[in-house]
C-alpha cells in the first residue's frame, strides 16, 4: 500500500490537503533552530510549507518517484527507508512526519528521530484526519458498504485514526528519548466539488487495495453520492501533530 503512491506523484501533490499554517508555525516556533528533517516527505507538500516557514529541509523517502517530484520542487531529497537512512552525521532541530508516521515502527522510528536531533529538538507526527458531518459521513460510509462490502476498513465509520494518534504517543514515551507527548490540534475545514475530491481519492492507500474496475465503481457512486449533496460540499478536517522534545545528548 505504502509503495502505491509514487504511481502518480503528480495526482497525489495535486490533491492532497495541506496543512493550516497555524500548525507549521507552532512546529516551526517550538524548535530550536531553522534545520528541519521530513521524514517521508513524499512530493513535498509539508516540506514546501516549513520551507515557506523559514526552515532549510532535508526530505528522505523511500519512494524514488515521490523524492524526484520533490527535487523538481527544488527541495533536497534523500531515497531511502527512514529506518535505514545514512544520517552521515547530520542532525536537525525538528524531525517532522506529514501523514507518514504510520508506516513506520513507532518506538524504532521515534528511537532513530532521536539520534539525529539535537538535545531540545522535537519530533512531530502529523496527520491531517477526517471529521466529516454526520451527513457526509453517512453518504460515504453506504457508498463503501455498498460497492466495497469486502474492504479490511471503512473509513467512514473506523476509529483508527484517534488509534494511531496514541499509538505514535506511545512510541515517543517507550523510546525513552523525549519528554512527555502533547498532541496539537488545528480545527479546519475545505470545500470541495465533485472533480476535486473525486481526484483526491485515489491518492488513498485504501483504494490502492482495489482493482482498476472496483475503483470506478467507487469513484461513479462518490460522483454520485456528491451530487445528492448539491455537487459540492465542505469537509471537516482537523490537523494534528503528535510531538514530543528530545531530552538529553543525543
Amino acid at each position: 500500500m505504502a509503495e502505491s503512491f509514487g504511481s502518480d506523484a503528480e495526482r497525489y501533490d495535486r490533491a492532497r490537503p495541506r496543512y493550516p499554517d497555524a500548525l507549521i508555525e507552532r512546529i516551526v516556533a517550538g524548535s530550536p533552530g531553522p534545520a528541519v528533517l521530513d521524514v517521508g516527505c513524499g512530493t513535498g507538500i509539508a516540506a514546501r510549507q516549513f520551507r515557506a516557514a523559514g526552515c532549510t529541509v532535508l526530505g528522505v523517502d523511500a519512494d524514488a518517484r515521490m523524492a524526484a517530484f520533490a527535487r523538481r520542487a527544488g527541495l533536497e531529497t534523500e531515497v531511502a527507508p527512514f529506518e535505514t537512512w545514512d544520517a552521515r552525521g547530520r542532525v536537525f532541530d525538528a524531525v517532522v512526519a506529514a501523514q507518514t508516521w504510520h508506516w513506520i515502527d513507532p518506538v524504532a522510528g521515534a528511537a532513530r528521530a532521536a539520534a539525529v536531533l539535537r538535545p531540545g529538538g522535537r519530533l512531530a507526527a502529523l496527520w491531517n484526519v477526517f471529521r466529516p458531518s454526520p451527513r457526509v459521513a453517512e453518504a460515504f460510509a453506504a457508498v463503501h458498504r455498498r460497492v466495497v462490502p469486502d474492504a479490511p476498513l471503512n473509513p467512514w465509520t473506523a476509529t483508527a485514526p484517534d488509534a494511531l494518534l496514541d499509538r505514535a504517543a506511545d512510541g515517543m514515551r517507550r523510546a525513552g528519548a523525549f519528554g512527555a507527548p502533547e498532541r496539537w490540534c488545528v480545527p479546519w475545514e475545505r470545500p470541495y466539488t465533485r472533480a476535486q475530491w473525486l481526484d483526491q481519492l485515489p491518492t488513498s492507500g485504501l483504494t490502492a487495495r482495489l482493482s482498476p474496475a472496483a475503483l470506478e465503481e467507487l469513484l461513479a457512486a462518490t460522483g454520485a453520492a456528491v451530487d445528492a449533496m448539491g455537487g459540492s460540499f465542505t469537509m471537516r478536517y482537523e490537523a494534528i501533530a503528535v510531538t514530543a522534545v528530545r531530552t538529553g545528548a543525543p
